[in-house]
């Protein structure tokens, strides 16, 4: 089950974190993953491992934020491999900050990769996914359904994404298109300890624990946690699935009080 056995899967953010899960989750489970990625040396280290595990993968840097760019190494996967089966929109930047401290220029950078990355990347693969049908999934948050203190930006991105997800499944459902989100809680990723060793220099441990707790089941997501719902959502055994968002999240959105 939930084998992606000759499926091209092009996973964008997908060197670290919870794309670097998904594209080594992916590729164990078949697929030849493509890596769309502006992080070179994450990419070239993920596509590396993933080799040397029996996998097939390949790295294409991309800034999503341009339309050109992305046309161009959209293009060239859909040439090289012949076709492309699923997308998945993981890549995405973070701020922290209310509305009174976010300014412009930053709201303007959350959308340029959040949003408008999102759908540069589907405006230029649609057309692809069209011919055989295919498998959209977007990496939404939690920060999407529920308020979360110093998020604005980044809550606004990730309300957009939900509207993505149900646009793009209501239009191309009759071109054979599944299209579905994710929205994840707080996940151990190499993101959260670099914001931890910026933001709280000396104190890690004790805010990590005090994040951690904020989900009901005591800690953090894994990665892999993540990827794993992620397979499912991109496997033909989920074929009955489109225009959902899944929260994955400890309990969070349901368990707090």
């Amino acid at each position: 089950m939930f084998k992606l056995t000759d499926k091209v899967a092009v996973i964008t953010g997908g060197g670290s974190g919870i794309g670097k899960a998904m594209s080594t989750v992916f590729a164990q489970q078949g697929a030849r993953v493509y890596i769309v990625d502006v992080d070179e040396k994450n990419a070239e280290d993920t596509v590396s491992a993933i080799k040397a595990a029996g996998g097939e993968a390949t790295f294409k840097r991309c800034d999503i934020s341009s339309k050109e760019e992305v046309d161009t190494v959209i293009g060239a996967i859909a040439t090289e491999a012949g076709t492309i089966n699923i997308v998945v929109n993981n890549a995405g930047i973070a701020h922290v900050g209310n509305l009174e401290n976010t300014s412009p220029e930053t709201l303007d950078r959350l959308f340029n990769v959040n949003v408008k990355g999102m759908y540069h990347i589907l405006l230029a693969a649609i057309p692809h996914l069209k011919k055989q049908g295919g498998v959209v999934l977007n990496m939404a948050s939690i920060a999407s359904i529920v308020g979360l203190a110093d998020r604005f930006g980044y809550s606004l991105t990730k309300a957009a994404v939900n509207g993505i997800t149900v646009s793009i499944a209501k239009d191309y459902l009759k071109d054979g298109i599944r299209c579905n989100s994710i929205s994840p809680a707080r996940v151990h990723t190499p993101f959260v300890d670099g914001f931890l060793a910026k933001n709280y220099p000396g104190k890690e441990k004790e805010m990590f624990d005090k994040l951690s707790a904020t989900q009901p089941i005591g800690r953090m997501a894994k990665p892999e946690e993540i990827a794993y719902l992620g397979l499912y959502l991109c496997s033909d055994e989920a074929g009955f699935v489109t225009g959902c968002d899944y929260s994955i999240d400890g309990g969070f959105t349901k368990l707090n009080t």
